[in-house]
């Protein structure tokens, strides 16, 4: 049979292929480079360090799954996952849009390299875990009368991506301190304080957030998020027909 002319390349539009060696499946695979993504990061993961962990080649993960891009690309349909998306209650839908924004952000922050990857993984979003928080999520807007939901989700979405994938590369530069958060931002402050010193509205903020940031660093943080959710819900709440 001849080879498929320009196949598309993603793990979503290839046909599986029959496993030779059911010991080592898919699912294996995906859940052993999770752990890979999350202790080490997206540089270290190889399919050659990925088959010596499953004590096996990687000739025989090639048998499973076609390239390194397309292990990505199931990697993030399995942490999509994790994301709860609550029943619609038009009643109540700022309440379940927060907190399914809360559990994208919580889900960003478990897999710190989630955001570094997801605008190069190919047609991730024809995975079956990000189709079905995309159809759940639609029902949200959709029961709260938003005219065009699919514009307010890329909007919320892009907000949550953008603020987490910034918190995550924060908290991977603190683990490879050694250090906690609170030492790392203290060890940070006298620099912070020179950089800032002369300039009248950044000196007033970094006064009034230096406390926290060093007495809960993780509250701070939320509160930021917070904060720039709720003012993008109010803005697309003007949006709702009367």
């Amino acid at each position: 049979m001849a080879a498929e002319t320009n196949p598309i390349p993603s793990v979503w539009a290839r046909r599986q292929r029959e496993p030779e060696q059911p010991a080592l499946n898919r699912g294996a695979i995906v859940r052993e480079a999770i752990a890979m993504l999350d202790s080490d990061g997206v540089e270290a993961l190889s399919m050659r360090k990925l088959g010596a962990r499953l004590h096996a080649g990687a000739t025989s993960l090639y048998r499973h799954v076609a390239t390194k891009d397309e292990l990505i690309e199931l990697a993030l349909d399995e942490v999509f996952g994790e994301i709860p998306v609550p029943d619609p209650r038009a009643s109540d839908w700022r309440a379940d849009i927060i907190a399914t924004c809360e559990a994208f952000r919580a889900t960003t922050l478990r897999h710190r390299w989630l955001g570094s990857v997801i605008g190069q993984a190919g047609l991730v979003y024809l995975g079956p875990n990000l189709v079905t928080v995309s159809e759940r999520m639609a029902a949200l807007f959709s029961a709260a009368g938003f005219p065009e939901p699919s514009r307010a989700i890329d909007t919320v979405l892009s907000y949550v991506l953008g603020m987490s994938t910034t918190e995550a590369a924060f908290l991977t530069t603190v683990m490879r301190s050694g250090q906690t958060e609170a030492e790392f931002i203290a060890r940070l402050m006298p620099s912070a304080r020179e950089a800032v010193a002369g300039h009248e509205f950044l000196s007033e903020a970094f006064a009034d957030a230096v406390a926290s940031a060093v007495t809960d660093p993780a509250a701070l943080r939320h509160q930021k998020f917070a904060y720039g959710l709720n003012v993008i819900l109010d803005g697309l709440a003007l949006r709702l027909p009367r």
